[in-house]
């Protein structure tokens, strides 16, 4: 079984926004060694969720991960993936799909946040 990891985020009119996750997925794939990691958009951006999907088939995926790169569970990650996971199982039967958890809270996101702040209260000369 070939493998592969979609990484959904919610997409951007800001191009800058959008190519940021094409980073994270590059980071992924050389952290994870899983050999395909492809980005998609729930809306405003391509790719699509769909062509996300058909693009990790097309190299022969037979099972997908899909994260999706949002923070929290909100409509998008509780109600309007998994109809794409269904969209999607109409068009490649038998292929295996799981949808995994958001970000959510976690202590190395504080830890991330933290960092952040203290870089804005350096640059700003607070500290």
């Amino acid at each position: 079984m070939k493998t592969a990891i979609l990484l959904m985020g919610h997409g951007s009119r800001v191009a800058q926004a959008n190519n940021a996750l094409n980073v994270i997925a590059e980071m992924v794939k050389e952290q994870s060694g899983c050999g395909i990691v492809e980005v998609s958009f729930r809306e405003q951006h391509s790719p699509n969720i769909q062509k996300g999907i058909d693009a990790c088939v097309a190299q022969g995926a037979t099972r997908i991960l899909l994260y999706p790169y949002f923070l929290f569970a909100g409509a998008h990650v509780l109600e309007d993936l998994p109809e794409e996971m269904d969209e999607a199982a109409k068009r490649h039967p038998g292929l295996e799909m799981v949808l995994g958890s958001p970000l959510g809270v976690h202590p190395k996101l504080a830890e991330i946040v933290c960092e952040r702040i203290d870089e804005s209260m350096k640059s700003s000369g607070w500290k």
